[in-house]
């Protein structure tokens, strides 16, 4: 890709605008070195939250296709944010035009379903919603995206489930999650933070402060194909709240600060396939750069324990799907300042996730007043961090990730991307299978231990719940967080053990009785096949002895 595209493709956003007036573009996005705001907002009201989206496409001037959901207010993926207990009420019209790519459709066996869950292939402009870290039932009109499928044309959808009262209060999200089909339209941009409130009960540090919500996304460069990527060069162009990174054009976004306040940044890696390793940096002078401290809050929606709290961290990785909450103080009146992700080694088949600042902070006065969280909390009601470890395992499994390859010379071409409990034979998801990969009992937890066989790196991702990490690579961990999403880096393909974690896997919240899936959250793997589905049955009915005499 070259400059001549990039600044050309730049003057076309700006004479665009200028030609069609009040023509309002579909999917807006702003220009490179544009000021990052805060995404839109509802917020519910009286314990309900009430959306109408409708999901729409456009294609850019570099050819790609945006996906937006837009409110009624023609609102671009407002954030949503719910109390514990509240009502969801989400009317999703697909809007998309009937696929014309020719692009392979996924029978599902719903196809011949009469039901009001989905009907027809699933194909490029199929859509659903999933609504990330929830521990909501896998069930139609909540969070089932094996058998919901919203077709172009349809009648609005209607989302209707209940926030559980006991939800940990943080940062989760929506995505579509079509089979086949979820990294094109993520990928494009169609996603947005759904937040629970009440963090300030569970970590009085944070109430009063200054509240950033940052959404980072992934996006295609344009006229470049997987076979003319350079592993010099980023595999994707990323966004900060839709303000485009672009490589090689070195316009970063803006993010006024007021200056030496402590913020509280809410980070949600809603990118498709790219990893970040967050850092904050800061230049005291010329010659002088500081990696700030970062101190965590919450991870995936969940705030951490005590001891993980307490820890500074210097760099933050978000693997995708990934979020994290954290405290920051803003730089002093003039310095400069710096919001970077630093590169993250894929492996020799994985995607190339290259250095690059996400934005320039300029620290002055006059920066515009962030909402706070509120000062003076209610007394404690949501559950802070419950740690698994003293619980006991019901069973230990073994998963591992594996690719094959048709063509050795080609080795990036046509992979078969599978997940596998050992002992199974390794195959590609399929839609139309009615047996469970796995089933576990409801009110129970277990080990997995997931293994990475393969030279690129993934992401371990599990819908409805949350799990702990115990060891990673065979060593103890002491960590007092949950997570929905873990990395796992690659293999060299010369060392005996295969890189590992250990994880502690909570079913005992009723809610999630049914099926649904597990998966790479590198969506590319995922839509070729790296996925698995899960059934929670219902808790064994204690039995009682009759004593007989």
């Amino acid at each position: 890709m070259s400059f001549v595209r990039i600044l050309c493709g730049v003057a076309c956003l700006l004479l665009a605008g200028r030609a069609f007036g009040q023509q309002k573009p579909v999917c807006p996005r702003p220009v490179p070195g544009a000021i990052v705001r805060a995404p839109a907002e509802l917020r519910s009201l009286n314990g309900v939250l009430q959306a109408d989206f409708s999901l729409r496409s456009a294609v850019d001037v570099y050819g790609l296709t945006d996906y937006c959901y837009l409110d009624r207010e023609g609102a671009e993926n407002p954030a949503l944010r719910v109390n514990p207990g509240d009502e969801v009420v989400l009317n999703l019209r697909n809007e998309l035009p009937p696929d014309a790519t020719g692009s392979p459709a996924h029978v599902h066996a719903a196809g011949m379903s009469t039901n009001s869950c989905g009907h027809g292939p699933i194909t490029a402009t199929t859509t659903n919603l999933h609504f990330h870290g929830l521990s909501i039932p896998p069930v139609c009109h909540q969070d089932d995206v094996i058998h919901t499928m919203v077709q172009p044309g349809d009648p609005a959808f209607e989302y209707r489930m209940k926030i559980p009262a006991n939800t940990p209060p943080g940062l989760y999200w929506y995505h579509p999650h079509p089979h086949g089909f979820s990294e094109r339209q993520v990928i494009g941009g169609a996603s947005g933070p759904l937040i629970v409130e009440g963090i300030e009960r569970a970590n009085p540090d944070v109430a009063g402060l200054p509240e950033r919500v940052l959404v980072l996304r992934d996006q295609l460069i344009g006229g470049l194909t997987e076979d003319e990527e350079d592993p010099s060069r980023p595999s994707l162009d990323l966004s900060v709240n839709f303000v485009p990174v672009l490589f090689p054009l070195y316009k970063p976004p803006v993010m006024p600060v007021r200056p030496s306040q402590k913020e509280f940044w809410r980070v949600l890696n809603a990118a498709a396939d790219t990893f970040f390793d967050l850092q904050l940096l800061y230049w005291p002078t010329p010659d002088t750069q500081i990696a700030q401290t970062m101190r965590v809050v919450a991870l995936d929606g969940v705030p951490v324990g005590p001891a993980f709290a307490a820890a500074g961290r210097t760099s933050i990785l978000l693997s995708p799907g990934s979020r994290v909450e954290f405290i920051m103080e803003t730089p002093p009146p003039g310095m400069f300042a710096q919001f970077v992700t630093r590169r993250y080694n894929n492996g020799p088949l994985g995607d190339s996730d290259s250095y690059r600042v996400l934005a320039n902070l300029r620290s002055v006065t006059d920066a515009p007043e962030l909402p706070r969280l509120p000062a003076a909390p209610r007394p404690a009601e949501s559950r802070v961090f419950e740690d698994l470890i003293s619980l006991h395992p019901a069973r230990h499994r073994q998963l591992y990730f594996s690719e094959e390859s048709p063509d050795p010379l080609h080795p990036k071409k046509d992979i078969s991307y599978f997940i596998t409990e050992e002992g199974a034979k390794p195959k590609v998801f399929d839609m139309n299978s009615t047996t469970p990969d796995i089933t576990v009992r409801n009110g129970t937890v277990e080990d997995w231990t997931i293994e990475n066989r393969t030279t690129e790196s993934h992401a371990f991702h599990i819908h409805q719940l949350h799990f702990q990490v115990l060891e990673r690579d065979g060593h103890p961990l002491k960590e007092s967080a949950l997570r929905d999403t873990i990395e796992l880096p690659y293999w060299d393909g010369k060392a005996a053990v295969y890189p590992s974690v250990k994880l502690r896997m909570d079913f005992r919240d009723p809610n999630i009785v049914g099926t649904f899936l597990y998966h790479c959250h590198i969506l590319e793997h995922e839509d070729a096949g790296m996925m698995g589905s899960i059934e929670v049955r219902p808790a064994a009915k204690k039995t009682t002895r009759v004593s007989r005499r």
